[in-house]
């Protein structure tokens, strides 16, 4: 039986908004400069607004595993918000965030998934503290490498 994750992570960046946005937007970009991402490839490029492309992403932790998932952006606001559709080992949505105040860009991703590997799914009952405790230090990697690309200060993540 799968198992269902929620994880909500927040950024404070002193960094235009713009330039947050882009960033993150770029996944494919992803790998050089946020430790634990792998690979980012495109699958399909969607509309020309980017609706509906699908991009696959493997990631890799501390943990002894990969994860490797598809995502399909369904819902983009220009500099607001960015939301896809999970699919593969893990399934579910990602919702990124973005605000700016006072030059400070705040970001906020939701992650709602559940696993399709067996082996996380059977032994969770155990392992779901480390997976949690992953999840935290990856997204960590992500405002750390951020701040680096974009030479800003990282207020809090």
């Amino acid at each position: 039986m799968a198992v269902h994750y929620n994880f909500i992570t927040r950024w404070k960046i002193k960094a235009p908004l713009e330039h947050v946005w882009n960033a993150i937007y770029d996944s494919e970009q992803w790998p050089n400069w946020w430790k634990g991402v792998m690979e980012v490839n495109e699958i399909s490029n969607g509309d020309a607004e980017g609706i509906n492309s699908v991009k696959e992403y493997v990631w890799k932790s501390r943990l002894p595993y990969t994860l490797a998932f598809k995502m399909k952006l369904k819902k983009k606001e220009q500099f607001k918000m960015l939301s896809g559709d999970a699919f593969g080992e893990l399934e579910g949505t990602g919702t990124w965030y973005f605000g700016e105040k006072n030059g400070i860009t705040f970001v906020q991703y939701d992650w709602k998934v559940l696993t399709n590997k067996a082996w996380m799914n059977t032994f969770s009952f155990l392992l779901k503290p480390a997976f949690n405790y992953n999840h935290n230090i990856v997204m960590r990697w992500g405002a750390e490498g951020l701040a680096k690309k974009l030479n800003a200060e990282l207020i809090s993540y």
